[in-house]
């Protein structure tokens, strides 16, 4: 398949473009900045250059390059702005799209989240709504989630990937990343919130399989729920923090982790890390 990768240079992408070109694909990445070029066409891939607020820029270089399948792993998170971050799902993703149907292209593969649904007490599947109901500094981020998962399904096939919260080198959660500096400072808050984790390499090893998958929404998410109890601990230890002192929060329903079942089951996907228990270890 020749796969247009929009986010071609962020912590995902850096893994997916690469392993898009070793299971054969060519690969067309998109990127706004110059100086990225050289390292993705050593790769053996072909650049684009357009900024994807730039709706006209963007729907001239997808319909020049002719892919296949468009796959989104934009973010806008390097300077934690959850704001930002949720106008790239929208406003991004909304261009993104028109680019895909303008060039006639069937098929999308989308980055979202696993921490959008509503609140329950049982880790969420992907029946499970999303939190349309939320309220404060959650609701920028669910309707960024919304639009994005509404815009993407317009295309003939479509695949929405909710990912976990990402682990692993140039991840937040690294030795170097901003939740390991939280750790150090004791402000990784303990307590009742359930959260789930993925490592990147296998999120990107998900979106490489999710080519083929049928349309629908699939939770990318190890085999393990936890606690901020549980698991603040062991990654503190990980990186080298004292787990001693760390802020306890109130328990917001919403944070209930998710289920990978279907994904086992039914796509035959299983994640090369099961655990965060054992993943941590290895960042």
């Amino acid at each position: 398949m020749h796969v247009f990768v929009a986010g071609s240079t962020g912590v995902l992408g850096r893994r997916v473009v690469p392993a898009l070109v070793a299971a054969g694909h060519r690969v067309t990445a998109l990127t706004r900045r110059a100086e990225a070029a050289a390292g993705l066409r050593a790769q053996g891939v072909a650049v684009a250059f357009a900024d994807v607020y730039d709706r006209e820029a963007l729907i001239r270089v997808v319909t020049e390059a002719g892919p296949d399948v468009v796959m989104h792993q934009l973010t806008d998170l390097s300077t934690a702005d959850l704001a930002a971050n949720a106008r790239m799902r929208d406003v991004g993703t909304r261009n993104l799209v028109d680019a895909a149907r303008a060039a006639g292209v069937r098929r999308i593969v989308a980055q979202s989240i696993a921490w959008a649904y509503e609140a329950g007490e049982d880790p969420a599947d992907e029946t499970t709504p999303l939190d349309d109901a939320a309220t404060g500094p959650r609701r920028g981020t669910v309707d960024g989630v919304i639009a994005l998962e509404r815009a993407a399904s317009e295309l003939p096939e479509w695949v929405v990937l909710r990912y976990g919260l990402f682990y692993g080198p140039g991840t937040w959660f690294a030795v170097d990343g901003i939740k390991a500096a939280d750790a150090r400072a004791l402000r990784l808050p303990v307590g009742r919130d359930v959260s789930s984790f993925v490592h990147v390499d296998d999120a990107a090893a998900a979106a490489v399989a999710a080519l083929d998958w049928p349309s629908g929404v699939v939770n990318v998410v190890d085999d393990e729920p936890a606690t901020a109890d549980e698991w603040v601990p062991a990654f503190a230890r990980a990186v080298g923090a004292s787990s001693a002192g760390a802020v306890h929060a109130p328990h917001a329903h919403w944070a209930r982790g998710a289920d990978n079942h279907f994904a086992r089951k039914h796509l035959n996907w299983t994640p090369a890390h099961l655990s965060w228990r054992s993943g941590f270890d290895t960042i």
